[in-house]
């Protein structure tokens, strides 16, 4: 095998799986837990060698001869709810999971990218910089964000983070996550809304420096995200931890108004109260740092939000088509 994808059936996960299809690799370990959502879905136009289950997977692992030829792993298999309370299964699923695997790759030498995450960041108090010296001062807000930030931790201890690679992804949408339930994108949101109500429901804002559904965020089409990926998958010497962003803050309205323009109707916004849950560990702004990509060589300009929600709406969720389908 010469790739192997974890989280393969995930929004990010199945996107890396068609975009190593698109530069003519097929011969792909595809690995995931299915359980019983409809996340089987996004697998079905994808072309791969194999698939197994995670605990299958793991099995294999320490019998020790299943990554034997792999010369890539595109590990972005994990709990990825923001609002997950069971930190017990976020460590074991995030943090123990990863460790295994990245000690058995770079055992034996095979390129590893991990998924990070931008909510490592937390408050954005430190800044949005990838920069492994400056992780210790990291607070992220919630379970999921410090889940990820242990094995960031871990790996810049034991060293691993000179051989290793692990990706900060921002708030990433577009095909392939109508299985994510509540975690779906505002994207994903505004178009059943707008379709079903003709009106899109916003947070109202509780930050006297924010307005309501001025609240910014640093979007990424998902396609955007896994080019990243890839070039950094071909290039064994940019270890550490990198941003993948668009490097530009933009509204929730400026979202929500792209999303009623790719429909052709009119915008129609509704502000409501935010649960009581999540106001402790909302993030009023987040921008990611994409100075240390673009000295890496990465030269693309992501796709606008306008483009990129247009595509993802009137390309894939308007008429029910997955990446591959096209």
């Amino acid at each position: 095998m010469k790739y192997i994808v974890t989280g393969a059936s995930g929004l990010i996960g199945s996107a890396a799986v068609w975009a190593l299809n698109k530069a003519g690799e097929h011969d792909i370990l595809a690995v995931d837990h299915l359980g019983t959502s409809e996340k089987w879905k996004n697998l079905r136009a994808l072309r791969f060698t194999d698939y197994m289950e995670r605990d299958t997977f793991m099995e294999y692992l320490l019998q020790g001869d299943i990554l034997d030829g792999v010369q890539g792993i595109i590990h972005m298999g994990a709990c990825s709810s923001t609002t997950e309370t069971d930190a017990t299964y976020l460590v074991h699923n995030n943090f123990e999971y990863t460790k295994t695997l990245a000690e058995l790759a770079a055992a034996k030498g095979i390129r590893f990218i991990y998924a990070s995450s931008a909510a490592t960041y937390g408050d954005g108090e430190q800044g949005y910089k990838d920069d492994e010296s400056q992780i210790e001062k990291l607070r992220p807000l919630n379970m999921y964000g410090y889940s990820k930030q242990m094995f960031d931790l871990w790996a810049k201890k034991n060293g691993l983070l000179k051989e290793i690679t692990g990706v900060k992804f921002t708030n990433v949408y577009g095909p392939n996550e109508l299985h994510k339930g509540g975690m779906r994108s505002m994207v994903c949101r505004s178009f059943e809304q707008i379709r079903d109500n003709g009106c899109v429901n916003l947070f109202k804002s509780y930050h006297p420096d924010y307005a309501d559904g001025e609240q910014k965020r640093d979007f990424l089409y998902v396609k955007d995200a896994v080019d990243m990926v890839l070039f950094l998958l071909e290039r064994k010497n940019l270890t550490g931890l990198y941003n993948i962003g668009s490097g530009k803050a933009e509204t929730w309205n400026q979202l929500a108004s792209a999303a009623f323009a790719a429909m052709g109707r009119e915008v129609k916004i509704n502000y409501i109260e935010m649960p009581e849950h999540l106001k402790g560990k909302y993030q009023y702004y987040t921008c990611a740092d994409m100075a240390k990509m673009r000295a890496a060589g990465y030269t693309k300009e992501p796709t606008s939000l306008e483009d990129a929600i247009k595509d993802d709406i009137q390309v894939y969720l308007q008429p029910g088509k997955f990446l591959g389908d096209e």
